[in-house]
This record gives C-alpha cells, sequence and structure tokens, in this order.
C-alpha cells in the first residue's frame, strides 16, 4: 500500500501503462504470427495485406516506447525478404 498520495498516483498509473503495454505487445505478436502464417500460404496479396498491418503497429509501438526500434526494424526486414521472394 503507498504511504503518500503522490505514491498512490504513480501506483495506478504504473497499472494502467501496464496493461496498455501487454496489449500492444500481444497486439504486434499476434499480427507477427498472422504475417507469417500469410507468407506460409504462399498467398502474395494476403501476405502483402498482413505485412501492412504489422508495419503500422510496429511503428505505432516503437513511436509510443513499447518496443526498440532495432527489433521492429529487424522484424520489418525479415519478413519484407520472405514477401520478395514470394513474388
Amino acid at each position: 500500500m503507498a504511504n503518500t498520495k503522490s505514491a498512490a498516483k504513480r501506483a495506478r498509473q504504473t497499472e494502467r501503462r501496464t496493461i496498455q503495454n501487454k496489449n500492444a505487445l500481444t497486439k504486434v505478436k499476434n499480427l507477427l504470427k498472422d504475417a507469417r502464417v500469410a507468407l506460409k500460404s504462399k498467398n502474395k496479396e494476403t501476405a502483402t495485406a498482413e505485412y501492412r498491418k504489422l508495419t503500422s503497429a510496429l511503428d505505432k509501438a516503437v513511436k509510443t516506447g513499447r518496443i526498440q526500434s532495432n527489433t521492429a526494424n529487424r522484424h520489418k526486414s525479415s519478413l519484407n525478404k520472405q514477401l520478395v521472394a514470394l513474388a
């Protein structure tokens, strides 16, 4: 239990942010799985659509500081290579 009002507020903020961070990372992980499944199905249209959704989510997560930019760039680069090879 917090001893001061400011500590209580910080605890509330941390709870909210933890939930938001978890939701954002779960969304990115699910989109990453969807993009990989789409690439394995060899369907270029669906793979491209899933890749675009993923890159948007990754960029938003980087912008808000939820993941590091190198991690996002690594995922985007890897999937983009596979998407180009699919053509």
